[in-house]
């Protein structure tokens, strides 16, 4: 899925050149500009990289009456100005697209970073009919994805003019996380996120309502849902998973959306559940985990929250480069669990 469009300005989202103009710039491109905000319904991010000066990108979001997830207007190449795009709102480059209309730029990008879908203006239009650009389901979140990012940006913001850790600026910022069981109203997102999440996804497979409906009523499963807010925004239900409880607990699936990365969600949901199944007498947490480059963020916060893979403390399970494989990382019981935060709802 195509979770953000990256916009070039001059003949792209305008119709003409902005430096050209000073004394009138040119208008917004209509057809493209109500493809913004249909594209925005489908809780499809839109950013700007383009040769300008910073003042095009505030003049563009005025003209399209589009508020942008991230703006690059500088003097660089287009594929490092959406690199920056990328790494700002947390993308990889397979769910990113990028549309420019000089067919030299569409094809330094395409060089330089081949997993992105780079098309020309002219091909938007059609596009927006794929696959790639119509999500089976568009939930709540989804449609308050690009309010949510201008949050996020707000809160890095003042992230980095906070002087004090970042657990002082998780109770600072009036963090709270919810964690309980899933509700059927809460299927159709929980559906989204197998679909859409990438770093934090243990097994790379999407999962579908019926699937996740069928475990909500099993007496061998529980389904949980995680709700994070905090005082610059309520980012609604950002991560699950599904237990298979007993003498010891099986993790088949656990998923975070990365809008909670570095928020210290993953880590608490890990605790949550760990502290559960101890108290349920399990001996043992064990999470099978898909070996991928996309999912490290997950394997690294699961050996930062103790489980290990095939017992041996530090060993990961395979090089990324090698085929994929399921490892099961598992995690003692008997074993000191960290506390979990105050701001964590219990």
């Amino acid at each position: 899925m195509i979770k953000c469009v990256i916009w070039d300005l001059d003949n792209t989202l305008l119709d003409g050149v902005f430096l050209e103009s000073p004394d009138q710039p040119p208008p917004a491109n209509p057809g493209l500009a109500g493809l913004l905000h249909e594209l925005g319904r489908r809780g499809i991010l839109h950013a700007i990289a383009s040769r300008n000066p910073p003042e095009a990108g505030q003049y563009a979001e005025r003209v399209t009456g589009h508020s942008f997830a991230a703006t690059r207007c500088d003097w660089g190449t287009k594929s490092a100005a959406i690199h920056a795009i990328m790494a700002e709102l947390g993308l990889t480059a397979d769910s990113v697209a990028f549309t420019d209309d000089d067919p030299m730029e569409r094809a330094e990008v395409s060089f330089s970073l081949p997993d992105i879908l780079v098309l020309a203006p002219e091909d938007m239009s059609a596009a927006a009919g794929w696959p790639q650009f119509s999500p089976a389901v568009v939930t709540d979140e989804a449609r308050r994805r690009g309010e949510l990012y201008r949050q996020r940006r707000v809160r890095q913001e003042e992230a980095r003019a906070f002087g004090g850790s970042r657990d002082e600026f998780l109770l600072h910022s009036q963090t709270r996380v919810a964690i309980g069981p899933a509700a059927a109203d809460d299927l159709p997102r929980l559906h989204e996120l197998s679909v859409r999440t990438h770093q934090f996804n243990s097994t790379g497979t999407s999962i579908s309502e019926a699937e996740l409906a069928g475990l909500l009523v099993s007496s061998a499963h529980e389904v949980l849902a995680v709700r994070l807010a905090d005082m610059f925004g309520d980012d609604g239900l950002v991560g699950g998973c599904v237990l298979a409880t007993g003498s010891s607990w099986q993790v088949p699936l656990l998923m975070m959306s990365c809008r909670a990365l570095g928020r210290g969600v993953i880590d608490a949901f890990l605790t949550w559940i760990c502290r559960g199944a101890r108290q349920a007498g399990a001996a043992h947490v064990a999470l099978p985990c898909l070996i991928s480059p996309r999912n490290v963020p997950l394997r690294i916060a699961l050996t930062g929250a103790g489980f290990r893979v095939d017992g041996v403390p530090g060993q990961d399970a395979a090089p990324d480069a090698g085929a994929s494989r399921i490892a099961v990382y598992t995690r003692d019981l008997a074993k000191p669990l960290p506390e979990l935060p105050s701001w964590v709802a219990q």
